[in-house]
């Protein structure tokens, strides 16, 4: 990876924070000071129970330590491969202050009032696309597409947009993190957090 375009502080061992949450929280805090460039998008990376694994860009909506939130199409690739083989990673990479997080774990669905009340927060063209969007299946051509919008335009007209049964949030439970930061020579920091039980077991990396 190329140098970061801002310097920041070393990453030394007595700035690390006991648990891994309250580290991803300082670090998110920091990048969204440093002005980095959508801060909250993340590679989703999922798998079939066979091992083939796809990746994806999202964004994230909620952290913390009940975990990762982010909302999408179930009927999309991702959602059939997490509904057989909820296992899950996610990538931060912030080139411009030369980190990046990952984070392993467990995926399940959101509950259903929780995907309500983030897509009543939507813009209403977001909405419709919700419905509209046959996500990840093949379309004829774009002027389907448009069509589909029109139609559930006009379907919904002068009321609120409800939730589509096939969209909503999914959380993942970490299991792993690793907290990722550039140094000179290619001697990068590298620290690992590890659930053992209801601890987390720090260690540093070799680069």
């Amino acid at each position: 990876m190329s140098s970061p375009r801002r310097k920041i502080a070393d990453f030394s061992d007595l700035d690390l924070a006991p648990e891994p949450h309250a580290q991803f929280a300082r670090w998110m805090d920091e990048a969204v000071t440093a002005d980095v460039h959508e801060p909250v998008a993340m590679a989703l990376a999922t798998a079939t129970p066979g091992g083939r694994p796809s990746a994806r860009m999202v964004l994230l909506r909620h952290h913390g330590p009940d975990g990762f939130v982010w909302f999408t199409n179930y009927e999309s690739r991702r959602g059939r491969e997490l509904l057989a083989n909820p296992q899950a990673a996610l990538l931060f990479h912030w080139a411009e202050i030369g980190r990046q997080i990952r984070v392993e774990g467990t995926v399940a669905r959101l509950d259903a009032a929780a995907s309500d009340a983030y897509f009543a927060s939507r813009e209403r063209g977001s909405q419709i696309g919700a419905w509209a969007s046959a996500q990840s299946r093949p379309l004829a051509d774009r002027s389907e597409l448009d069509a589909r919008v029109a139609g559930i335009d006009v379907r919904f007209a002068g009321r609120p947009v409800p939730r589509p049964a096939g969209w909503g949030g999914y959380v993942l439970t970490a299991t792993g993190f690793e907290f990722w930061q550039h140094r000179d020579d290619r001697l990068h920091d590298r620290i690992a957090y590890t659930r053992d039980g209801t601890e987390w077991t720090i260690s540093r990396l070799a680069p």
